[in-house]
């Protein structure tokens, strides 16, 4: 568990990063080609399937947009080759000329772990608390 839960962290680590600094093929190397992704509650958004449609739509999401991921105190739970985590988050995103949202919850995923290391293979998001403001006066 003391490798998974490491190794998990990393990952996780890793898909913050290259969500914030826009490395698109680095953050898709993160999911399973199959991935289902869920940011339906609060944003009308429909689940997402499969790996492409997975990065497009959170591409196009952050366009003109500067933003800094978060995660927190995971709960990890391994069973052989897949583990079940839920951390919490916060995010904030800057759109230019727009809003800025501040955002507090949980992600709840599943992890699949392959000859590549670990993969992201469903990601649900739940929100908690959501802060919009005028961004004008933000730099």
């Amino acid at each position: 568990m003391t490798d998974a839960f490491f190794e998990l962290t990393q990952t996780k680590a890793r898909y913050c990063y290259t969500l914030d600094t826009r490395d698109w093929a680095g953050f898709a190397d993160l999911m399973a080609e199959d991935i289902e992704l869920d940011v339906s509650e609060g944003t009308g958004v429909p689940v997402v399937h499969g790996r492409d449609a997975a990065v497009d739509m959170i591409r196009s999401s952050l366009t003109n947009a500067r933003s800094a991921h978060q995660v927190h105190t995971p709960l990890i739970e391994v069973d052989g080759d897949e583990a079940r985590v839920i951390w919490a988050m916060q995010d904030r995103v800057m759109w230019e000329n727009g809003p800025a949202l501040t955002g507090y919850g949980h992600y709840h995923e599943r992890w699949v772990r392959g000859a590549d290391g670990w993969k992201l293979a469903a990601l649900r998001l739940t929100r908690l608390i959501m802060e919009f403001e005028n961004a004008d006066h933000m730099a």
